[in-house]
């Protein structure tokens, strides 16, 4: 098959759904199918990969991300020979799907990766809650209907969609992780290269600093957990617009021993931070399918979060980590400090952990959407033959 993935920004952005996005394509391309990724900007980037099919866009502000309304020629020509498209971002490239896609039978997936939600508060606090849901209100539904195909990566995802009157079927497809790199991991970094020693508990954040995050409530349970117990260390890797902010708030407290930052560091290299911690803390609750948490998981780390979709999808509290009902301050430190002296509970729910981790494997899900794509192909056939769909392949052909 030749399938299509439409995405609004991918390399050299760093995300969770762009390491997904490329993991995928391999997977897919060594099972003998044709991927192609369609994406906006950075089009001096080298990419290390084939096939990604890059359109000019106007930069917003910093954040990674470029604006168009159209694609290029050649992406436009590309793109009318995909048998699929398996769209990751709903608005602009959902709304692109809608011009070059459907019109010409090709049949459309929408995997909804992100909490908009709770990203429109995070970066637009000056928007009113009540605007920006009444905005999503009034798009993803009719979005997602126009679709062949609804995928939440979690359960918690399935309800927040419904939350937002998507009432057309909707399927639970975890995103997939390559879990294999932090199964066995035989030199991790040493803890000296933290300043850490083998006698502190090492707890581990892994992703970007970004407001929406929540890093100030880590940061303020880590101040609470090491004046009872001073062994507890922090290790945050990965960078972010808030890193400055942080820094501030950790001389602040005045736990700058306690709190390594690693700065961004090549993905490939992760698991080998990650084996040198104990425990991995997030306190963020916009997450839907948390990549991180089961790369953590999959090294054997128990986690320690917030009952939120995404997270409380994942962690089990009390079998493979602990979850708090709530951003309750008090109850995430003292579980913090449960963990961190319980060594023999630390070892127990490691165990569960890796087993946790290996529903994810990328093996299994994209298998699952390779069946997706099959179906949908076939089921596409009549469509692609209308008059509609082939007047416009006549007139791609013409253009070319």
């Amino acid at each position: 098959m030749r399938i299509g993935m439409m995405v609004d920004v991918y390399k050299p952005h760093i995300s969770g759904v762009t390491n997904y996005i490329a993991l995928n394509k391999q997977y897919l391309e060594e099972d003998g199918h044709e991927v192609f990724v369609f994406t906006f900007g950075d089009e001096d980037y080298q990419d290390d990969e084939t096939n990604v099919i890059r359109s000019p866009g106007v930069p917003l502000m910093d954040t990674g991300f470029y604006l168009n309304v159209r694609y290029s020629p050649q992406a436009r020509k590309y793109l009318s020979t995909m048998d699929v498209v398996h769209v990751h971002h709903p608005f602009l490239s959902g709304s692109l799907s809608r011009i070059y896609c459907r019109r010409r039978g090709i049949p459309v997936i929408f995997t909804n990766h992100t909490r908009y939600d709770l990203y429109a508060r995070a970066y637009l606090p000056m928007l009113p809650h009540g605007v920006s849901e009444a905005l999503l209100k009034t798009y993803l539904p009719e979005f997602c209907q126009d679709v062949d195909y609804v995928i939440a990566p979690s359960p918690g995802m399935k309800e927040v969609l419904e939350k937002f009157g998507v009432d057309t079927p909707v399927d639970v497809v975890p995103n997939g992780v390559d879990i294999k790199p932090y199964q066995q991991i035989s030199d991790p970094i040493p803890r000296a290269d933290f300043g850490f020693s083998q006698e502190d508990i090492i707890l581990v954040y892994s992703g970007r600093l970004g407001p929406e995050k929540n890093l100030p409530f880590l940061l303020r349970a880590v101040n609470g957990a090491v004046q009872a117990f001073d062994q507890i260390k922090l290790l945050i890797i990965g960078d972010g617009v808030e890193r400055g902010n942080l820094e501030d708030l950790i001389r602040y407290m005045g736990i700058e021993k306690h709190v390594h930052f690693t700065g961004m560091i090549p993905y490939a290299q992760i698991p080998r931070y990650l084996a040198a911690a104990d425990i991995f803390v997030t306190a963020s609750i916009t997450e839907v399918h948390p990549l991180s948490v089961i790369e953590a998981m999959a090294t054997g780390l128990p986690v320690l979060g917030i009952l939120s979709p995404g997270v409380g999808d994942t962690v089990q509290d009390g079998k493979n980590g602990f979850l708090v009902k709530s951003e309750d301050l008090a109850a995430f430190t003292a579980k913090m400090i449960r963990l961190a002296t319980d060594g023999e509970l630390r070892r127990s729910l490691s165990v569960q952990a890796c087993k946790t981790s290996e529903q994810y494997a990328i093996e299994r899900t994209t298998q699952h959407l390779v069946e997706v794509y099959r179906r949908l192909v076939h089921d596409s056939v009549g469509r692609k033959r209308s008059l509609k769909a082939r007047l416009y392949r006549f007139f791609d052909n013409w253009r070319q």
